[in-house]
């Protein structure tokens, strides 16, 4: 008898599918081995995650008992009814440092006075006394009042974010907001960047009536090291170009949205680069 009461059904996943989550759970895994999260702290993680999805999941309209969660999950009634009572909704909201830095970034490289003639971020004077409307002060309040400027500056300086030239201006290292250093803020777009991709992939492949969302990718294999450090480079050119144009494009129709009631959608557009030595990989795998 199943320990939950409830005649769990057997079902055996596509191969397919089994291979395929083993490959995207080994990055995963070898990155909770970094930070010594061990197989039985997972394991509690992942419980808990079934549960919360499957919560959410609806039922003609109804909201899910523990029972058909149980059912669902093939966990047990009682570990149900614990853990939703344990799920606290709201908890993994970014730092104020990468809300806030965000908006800022999408600002200063998505509004024309803020861009050279080339579409390239313009340096900015730190204090609005020597910039004035084109200052980094300013553009920091034009975003909010609640944080100094300095603060923000502060905070930038030390994640890798911009640096400060010998004329006082205040230089964007990034075409978009990627900390070279912070842990918590690197953290947070891992969790971010890899769930919205991994939820368009899922997507496409259970929602087969409606349009497919955009995900791509292109592979080359039996390439030099020289090779594909060519192409990572020309590929950061290429990322910059296509990222600060879509930013445009979406800063300009959230500012037309933003009076609107209907404006509560959110998208995610994003681009990577990878490589690796096809031996070495094979020899892991082996």
């Amino acid at each position: 008898m199943p320990e939950s009461g409830i005649a769990h059904a057997l079902v055996t996943p596509p191969r397919s599918l089994t291979a395929a989550v083993r490959r995207l759970l080994r990055p995963l895994v070898k990155l909770l081995l970094h930070y010594s999260v061990q197989y039985p702290a997972f394991t509690n993680l992942l419980k808990q995650t079934y549960v919360e999805v499957a919560t959410a999941m609806p039922v003609d309209g109804k909201p899910q008992t523990d029972s058909r969660v149980s059912l669902l999950t093939g966990i047990h009634r009682l570990d149900v009814k614990r853990l939703r009572n344990e799920i606290v909704s709201g908890n993994e909201g970014p730092p104020v440092s990468v809300s806030l830095g965000a908006h800022i970034v999408a600002r200063w490289t998505a509004h024309a006075e803020y861009l050279d003639n080339k579409g390239r971020p313009l340096p900015l004077h730190r204090l609005a006394s020597a910039g004035g409307m084109l200052s980094f002060e300013s553009l920091v309040r034009s975003v909010s009042r609640d944080i100094r400027p300095r603060v923000v500056l502060d905070e930038w300086l030390r994640l890798g974010i911009a640096q400060i030239d010998n004329l006082d201006r205040v230089i964007l290292l990034t075409d978009a907001f990627i900390p070279s250093h912070g842990l918590d803020e690197k953290l947070f777009y891992l969790g971010k960047n890899v769930h919205d991709h991994l939820d368009a992939c899922a997507h496409n492949l259970t929602q087969p009536d409606v349009p497919p969302l955009l995900e791509r990718s292109v592979y080359y294999d039996h390439l030099s090291k020289d090779s594909t450090l060519i192409l990572s480079t020309y590929a950061r050119q290429l990322s910059s170009q296509v990222m600060q144009a879509f930013s445009q494009k979406a800063m300009e129709l959230q500012e037309r949205d933003h009076p609107n009631a209907d404006a509560r959608h959110r998208v995610t557009y994003g681009l990577y680069f990878y490589q690796a030595n096809e031996q070495e990989e094979s020899a892991t795998k082996s």
